[in-house]
């Protein structure tokens, strides 16, 4: 009995021992984090967080496409493939010219908001694929394109918390549209740019003190240790506030804890959009406590603008050197002394 016992095992493991197999991490390309493919001789296969894809080779490369989020428009500007766009939601916040002028031309269409999306129209317009963040909310309207034999396809970028693991979508985008190439090219010069500016930080004299973000209602929305914009704060050799902390995402605390952390303080970044610190104080009253506030420097991403559109959340997603640039360029304005900031402007 025993040794049937023993037997049954055996083959159970030799069973699982197969199917691991065949599932392997090891077969899978790692883009990110959250994001890893796994091709082969017939088919694409996908992992975007929690949502798997399984792409036939007569599917891709894809040569119409919907966008619901401006910062996949940043991706696809970065590969020159504006023309694969067929359809954007909410183009009052695309920033790209070129995806502006074909809207007004009509060859992109509105295919309406994250309040309601026109699911008539994109069933009409025949996408080969949807690229949006996933919001549990739409999901029914998900499914609906779905039935139609629509593929939406959730990429939720915003959840890396290394600057080139955003950047790296660009190998995705270059799988999913058959230009491998380019997309590798350019991922890997933003890298080695990246790279080559972590090391010119690292000659700075100084390591500033660093706050980040600002107060909606009475919280203020700290960005956590492990953050995207801590790991840009790191990168720029400066020191964040929280650099302490161990939270991927944002940490609210009141004015009186933000306050006693940050006496020392030297520069304030990510301090929105604003265009003056009277119209901060007209905001909140409290900003006017701080000390850097009142002698330090106060940053926004405010550089790029146009209306509604702001291009830090659209190539900014995308060019996480430029991003690591402006921030050197914050905290140690020698070692760039003829570099004009990108995405960040001085709030006075």
């Amino acid at each position: 009995m025993k040794s049937r016992i023993f037997l049954i095992l055996a083959i159970c493991a030799l069973i699982s021992c197969k199917r691991e197999s065949k599932i392997s991490s090891s077969q899978w390309i790692s883009v990110s984090e959250y994001v890893q493919y796994n091709e082969t001789g017939e088919a694409l296969k996908l992992k975007s967080g929690n949502f798997t894809y399984d792409f036939k080779k007569n599917q891709i490369p894809f040569k119409k496409v919907i966008l619901l989020n401006a910062s996949m428009a940043g991706y696809i500007s970065e590969l020159g493939a504006e023309d694969l766009i067929i359809g954007v939601s909410s183009p009052e916040y695309i920033f790209s010219e070129k995806i502006q002028g074909k809207i007004k031309r009509g060859s992109i269409q509105n295919v309406g908001n994250e309040q309601k999306y026109d699911v008539e129209k994109i069933i009409s317009l025949k996408p080969d694929a949807i690229f949006t963040n996933h919001i549990a909310s739409f999901d029914n309207t998900y499914q609906l394109l779905k039935n139609n034999g629509i593929q939406v396809i959730f990429l939720d970028e915003y959840k890396e918390q290394k600057p080139l693991e955003k950047t790296a979508y660009l190998k995705l985008f270059g799988k999913l549209f058959g230009i491998d190439k380019k997309a590798e090219a350019e991922y890997t010069e933003i890298e080695k740019n990246y790279n080559e500016l972590r090391k010119l930080a690292l000659k700075a004299k100084e390591k500033p003190l660093v706050l980040a973000n600002e107060m909606y209602g009475d919280v203020w929305y700290l960005p956590g240790g492990k953050t995207s914009v801590a790991n840009y704060i790191s990168d720029a050799n400066a020191q964040y506030i929280l650099n302490n902390n161990t939270e991927e995402k944002a940490v609210p605390m009141s004015f009186e804890e933000v306050f006693s952390k940050a006496k020392s303080v030297k520069y304030w970044v990510n301090a929105g959009n604003h265009i003056s610190k009277k119209e901060m104080l007209n905001m909140n009253p409290f900003y006017g406590k701080l000390n850097v506030f009142n002698k330090g420097y106060v940053y926004g991403i405010g550089g790029r603008e146009k209306e509604k559109a702001n291009d830090f959340f659209e190539s900014g997603i995308v060019r996480a050197d430029w991003v690591l640039k402006d921030y050197i360029k914050i905290f140690h304005p020698e070692l760039l002394p003829d570099y004009q900031l990108t995405y960040m402007k001085e709030v006075k």
